[in-house]
């Protein structure tokens, strides 16, 4: 598959062709579920707690005998029935990570990325460099490659621009990565991904078959 490279101000800088095997079949589907899966559960904080029975505040005295008061009989005010009790099976710390291994990182992103490129939602730039990190300049950059006004983009340079990334921190919808860090669930929750060079080559380089045991 042959990519288009564009210039900065719009125009056609030359063509590209992808370095490694497009995928156009469902391979790779249940891959993508679950290195996705894996993504958002290890956003999880797992910190939600709520104090038991043991670890309320309270006496352990029993309130009352266990018969003759015509009562219903209870053995701690801290009981989960009453106010100010413990919780019954409330949550507790916990870490919801998933272990996914390199291969199949690497087959979520190839699979993922080469949907990206047959649905045609991904451009390449000869590069990403800013002469300052204004606002404005992230939004004439956009605008020159015809982003349409409203869409999340995804900018990716080969290292961690900081002109751009600061350029772009205020437009809504519009965040950066680089080709090290590009990950499944980023390919697929932008409408556009748009790629420098460096970085298309970098992604390139992790989903290759020589690419030995880099992560992907």
């Amino acid at each position: 598959m042959n990519l288009t490279v564009k210039k900065q101000d719009g125009g056609k800088a030359g063509d590209h062709e992808v370095g490694f095997e497009v995928i156009g079949n469902a391979k790779g589907t249940q891959a993508v579920h679950e290195v996705v899966t894996a993504y958002r559960a290890a956003q999880r904080q797992g910190d939600a707690k709520v104090k038991t029975r043991a670890e309320v505040r309270g006496t352990g005295k029993k309130p009352w005998r266990q018969k003759g008061t015509g009562r219903a009989r209870v053995g701690s005010r801290r009981n989960p029935v009453w106010r100010g009790g413990g919780v019954a099976h409330g949550p507790r710390p916990r870490d919801y990570s998933k272990k996914t291994n390199r291969k199949q990182r690497q087959l979520a992103l190839r699979k993922s990325l080469s949907a990206r490129l047959n649905d045609e939602d991904v451009l390449v730039v000869d590069n990403l460099a800013l002469d300052n990190h204004k606002t404005k300049g992230a939004l004439k950059l956009l605008d020159n490659l015809s982003v349409p006004v409203g869409a999340t983009v995804l900018l990716v340079d080969a290292h961690d621009n900081a002109n751009l990334r600061l350029a772009a921190r205020n437009i809504k919808g519009v965040d950066t990565s680089t080709g090290e860090d590009l990950n499944t669930y980023q390919v697929l929750k932008y409408d556009q991904l748009i790629f420098a060079r460096d970085a298309f080559a970098a992604v390139e380089k992790r989903l290759s078959a020589k690419a030995g045991k880099e992560d992907a």
